[in-house]
């Protein structure tokens, strides 16, 4: 195999299959991404046997051919070489190394014959549908935050994608908890997608297929059985198992009773949860919120630190409270609020409470209270 291939493209390839790889591996061949040098493209490939990332990139080829290289390393070389330089590959067969030269710098590094190299099959994948790259942002972004990484409840640990019913009207809806916080957000669903079943996308998947799509716009094809998904988009290929398990039954969480509706600025609270949290007690990270009339005051006490008080304006006539968050939690929601203003849907200080998005019809979110 012997090609030439401009840095910067090479370079954004790898760094869209490099991270899938693992640090540390107990099988050698999954520390190496597979190199596939044919028709004018470098493919490459990488996995670690749940998920795979495939990635092409326009190349000068001389010789076709196949190897498999140290990922992280190949990375790390190719990053520190000059902005706009031509990086050429050379593996030749009696050596079983690649070498990599650009300008003067040289380099040699073992590979592994490509025959090793597992490929993971994506099977039958009936159900098939489109969806644009924003709204699949939004439906990461808005719930991957609530992702449980307690892995003894293994069916919580990602985000579960399932067509619903509102009112009649189908929708798309994501959903994500991990028993302290839910983030439940909704989105029409495409017409090829009515029939799928409901699917559970582990937490490593979401975060890869996030990054994917960082700069991207355009549509991302989505085709999944019950046991694997698949995302395509651009030069791009991301498969993936899913999470074998049966995702709770999340409506009995949201509450329907509460009764007491606070509505205040969104980044103004969330910028004084942050000032008032700073003391609190590391483990619970917990912080008092009393409400009274159009007014809420926030507390914080730490073992040793001391304490700390701050009150904001805000919109509520429903008698004086106290309840109690885990500040961290409150901030992650709080984040996601891109209007105005954030409606905090309350019952009593011992009962789950509701957030909604002032310009987001489509985005709920569960916070459980605790005590303080």
């Amino acid at each position: 195999m012997k090609l030439t291939i401009e840095r910067s493209a090479f370079l954004s390839s790898l760094n869209h299959v490099q991270s899938v790889v693992e640090r540390r591996n107990t099988i050698p061949i999954l520390s190496n991404i597979l190199l596939n040098a044919r028709d004018g493209y470098l493919g490459l490939t990488a996995t670690d046997l749940d998920i795979a990332i495939s990635d092409k990139v326009a190349a000068d080829i001389t010789t076709e051919g196949s190897i498999t290289a140290p990922a992280h390393l190949l990375y790390d070389i190719i990053r520190k070489l000059p902005e706009g330089s031509q990086v050429e590959l050379d593996y030749k067969s009696d050596d079983g190394r690649i070498a990599i030269r650009c300008g003067h710098s040289q380099f040699a590094l073992s590979c592994l014959p490509q025959d090793d190299f597992p490929i993971m099959e994506s099977g039958e994948l009936p159900h098939n549908f489109t969806l644009s790259t924003s709204v699949l942002k939004r439906l990461i972004d808005k719930t991957r935050f609530a992702i449980s990484t307690e892995e003894t409840r293994y069916y919580l640990n990602g985000i579960y994608l399932h067509a619903a019913d509102i009112d009649g009207v189908p929708v798309l809806r994501a959903v994500a908890t991990d028993g302290h916080r839910l983030a439940r957000v909704e989105t029409p669903i495409p017409s090829d997608a009515q029939g799928m079943p409901g699917i559970i996308i582990p937490r490593k998947a979401v975060n890869e297929i996030r990054k994917l799509i960082d700069d991207m716009d355009g549509d991302v094809a989505i085709s999944l059985s019950d046991t694997k998904i698949c995302f395509s988009f651009a030069d791009s290929l991301l498969t993936s198992k899913l999470i074998d398990g049966t995702f709770p039954d999340y409506e009995r969480v949201i509450p329907a009773g509460n009764d007491k509706v606070l509505e205040l600025d969104g980044k103004s609270f969330a910028q004084a949860v942050d000032r008032v949290s700073t003391v609190s007690t590391e483990k619970t990270r917990a912080i008092k919120l009393t409400l009274s009339n159009d007014r809420i005051t926030l507390s914080a006490t730490g073992s040793d630190a001391g304490s700390a008080t701050e009150e904001i304006t805000a919109t509520y006539t429903s008698g004086d409270m106290e309840i109690g968050f885990n500040s961290k939690y409150l901030l992650d929601i709080t984040g996601q609020i891109e209007g105005e203003n954030a409606h905090f849907v309350l019952a009593d200080a011992g009962s789950p409470t509701i957030v909604k998005d002032s310009a987001d019809d489509g985005a709920l979110y569960v916070l459980m209270p605790m005590r303080v």
